[in-house]
């Protein structure tokens, strides 16, 4: 299978999937119904052997218990990452409340993240067919989501897995890190990340980039929106441990739905890339 007609098949699945729609029996508000969620996907692709899966495995950027791609998959050859960018309307929506997460993000969080999972099991499916041996960490059961890390760099404590999206999407040449520490794309940082190891043999381009930050700009407009005030451009950092707090608390107050994504709007880097 080549690259191209790969890209097509999975684009045109997102986009005509019914999954990608908020479905009128879930809808909080009725004129949410067939809410769109996410636009079309951008498509990154990394050597499974790049030497930035083993720089993971460093304190201070993930730690010894993550797993390259060789331990999730013996034999792999690529990482393909996607960026889902999430719609004007999900976007737009969550800009106008900065205190809590409005109906349309918490859809996007929550129908978006179970629709992330179907997109890992259709891709994981489609390259079976051709032939190939394929996984997705964030179906797979020896995923752990949350894992509370000391970092021996600073007084944060930084919960990360075993697996992490915006690593491999970073890997892969889609963007790079923001203070927020969302992964900033040319087309922005508002949306979510799928990962697919593969057996299959995807040619990967050079990397755009070459330090972590390039293309934030540090304005600090995510600090500014920050409910949890967990973000600090004084520190560069972010306390993962507030905004857990936080996201706990829209938990209560939404419950099963929870979701906050205000360091993603009103920002430069939005829905493109504000350094280059």
């Amino acid at each position: 299978m080549n690259k191209s007609d790969f890209e097509k098949a999975l684009r045109e699945y997102i986009q005509s999937s019914a999954d990608n729609l908020v479905k009128k029996e879930a809808a909080l508000r009725p004129d949410l119904a067939g809410l769109r969620i996410y636009d079309e996907p951008l498509f990154g692709y990394a050597y499974a052997g790049d030497p930035y899966f083993t720089e993971a495995k460093k304190p201070g950027i993930i730690g010894t218990h993550f797993m390259a791609p060789e331990e999730w998959l013996p034999g792999a050859k690529t990482v393909l990452a996607l960026f889902l960018p999430f719609t004007e309307q999900v976007r737009e929506a969550n800009g106008r409340n900065m205190e809590w997460p409005v109906e349309e993000w918490l859809h996007a969080r929550i129908q978006g993240q179970a629709f992330q999972d179907t997109i890992c099991r259709f891709t994981i499916d489609l390259l079976k067919k051709e032939g190939f041996s394929a996984m997705a960490p964030m179906v797979d059961p020896r995923f752990l989501r949350i894992m509370p890390v000391s970092d021996e760099n600073t007084s944060n404590e930084n919960f990360n897995s075993n697996w992490s999206e915006r690593h491999a999407a970073y890997a892969a040449g889609l963007g790079t890190f923001g203070l927020s520490k969302g992964l900033i794309t040319k087309k922005g940082v508002a949306g979510r990340y799928i990962s697919i190891i593969t057996t299959a043999v995807f040619e990967p381009e050079q990397r755009p980039y070459t330090g972590v930050y390039d293309y934030c700009s540090f304005c600090g407009a995510c600090e500014r929106n920050c409910p949890a005030k967990a973000i600090s451009l004084e520190k560069k950092e972010k306390s993962h441990h507030l905004c857990s707090m936080f996201l706990d608390s829209t938990r209560e107050k939404h419950e099963p739905y929870f979701g906050c994504g205000k360091c993603q709007v009103k920002v430069p880097c939005e829905f493109k890339a504000a350094v280059v």
